[in-house]
């Protein structure tokens, strides 16, 4: 693989290669772009099968997060770390105080946090070697509300497109997934009045939303076949794909899972079948908005409220795809990139304090 020629394919600042011997640890840090502010991104830790292949994870998910903070309006920009190895060793202590030395290294260019294989409490250890590090146990706490109710306001913006109106009552959804993010989601939808239908591979958790929101509950597979008006993909990425398509009795696609287009000709396909698409990366940028207000300091309330916003952005997304004539996961690279453009067009003023 040819990092130096991804980094200028697509416009990454910067690749860190980590080793610590002592404990095995492996690890890469990418920086996509810091134009906004410093790049926050979680530590993913996984048996990748390659180094190659975490490279690559590293790099799109980098890239990613710079569009997602852009997009939800943050002072943010987008970075990302991975670390190579089992995910359920035992001994974690020396492996995140390694992780925390090199993230430290970058001298707050770089903020890390959770993320899949990881936890608050490895956050901590990495918390004992830098200040760089969010998502830390008894602060910002669980993201899962915020994010929950960003993609409900998501999918309430994309039904106003849609149909005229934003109310969900009466409507169909169809919920793939019912993990945390799919729980708050349901809450919502149940409170105004939709009509839930809901699968995971965990029974249980199917259990609790048809015992608390009503929903009628249908196997893993059989959630693509099922008739309504939105499908909201809120667990594996990738079920926007060649066999779920033409599957699809839906108008609307909304929901909080990352990556739900297995190819961006997808994206294409579901434009073409009449199908409203709202981007993954706008609609559940709620959990980097609730990290965000950790480090801002604001009180969950607030985080919450700027949440709503993602009503708006995903309605400026449909404008954009409108007036530029494209389909929306494109309209929303496109509102990343034209707020970061307008930042860095902006003129130099002197300030005190600055040379």
């Amino acid at each position: 693989m040819d990092v130096l020629g991804e980094m200028k394919t697509w416009g990454h600042e910067q690749v860190l290669f980590c080793h610590e011997p002592s404990c095995n640890y492996l690890g890469i840090i990418v920086i996509h772009d810091t134009t906004l502010g410093p790049a926050l991104g979680g530590t993913r830790f996984w048996n990748y099968a390659s180094t190659e292949e975490a490279i690559r994870d590293a790099i799109r998910l980098a890239r990613g997060m710079t569009y997602k903070a852009a997009a939800a309006g943050l002072n943010l920009g987008g970075g990302k770390a991975v670390i190579l190895g089992d995910n359920k060793r035992a001994d974690r202590e020396a492996l995140f105080r390694a992780h925390g030395r090199f993230v430290d290294s970058l001298g707050g260019r770089y903020i890390t946090a959770e993320d899949v294989g990881t936890s608050p409490a490895d956050m901590e250890f990495v918390r004992r070697e830098t200040d760089h590090v969010a998502g830390l146990q008894g602060l910002s706490g669980d993201p899962s509300p915020v994010t929950g109710y960003g993609v409900y306001m998501g999918m309430k913006a994309a039904a106003k497109v849609r149909w005229g109106t934003d109310s969900l009552s009466g409507r169909t959804i169809l919920v793939q997934g019912a993990g945390k993010v799919a729980y708050y989601l349901c809450s919502h939808l149940h409170a105004e009045g939709a009509k839930i239908v809901a699968t995971d591979i965990d029974a249980e958790k199917v259990k609790r939303v048809v015992t608390e929101f009503g929903a009628t509950a249908v196997a893993p597979e059989a959630i693509y076949d099922q008739k309504g008006e939105i499908y909201a993909p809120c667990a594996l990425g990738a079920t926007i794909n060649d066999n779920t398509i033409p599957r699809l009795k839906v108008e609307i696609v909304a929901g909080g899972a990352n990556n739900q287009l297995a190819e961006e000709r997808h994206g294409v396909e579901l434009e073409k079948r009449g199908v409203l698409y709202a981007p993954d990366f706008v609609i559940n940028a709620g959990g980097l908005i609730n990290v965000y207000g950790e480090l801002e300091r604001w009180p969950q309330e607030r985080a919450k409220r700027k949440a709503q916003e993602i009503y708006d952005a995903i309605l400026q997304v449909f404008a954009i795809a409108k007036r530029d004539g494209i389909p929306s996961f494109e309209a929303a690279d496109r509102l990343a990139e034209e707020r970061i453009a307008s930042v860095v067009s902006l003129s130099t003023m002197w300030r005190p304090g600055r040379r």
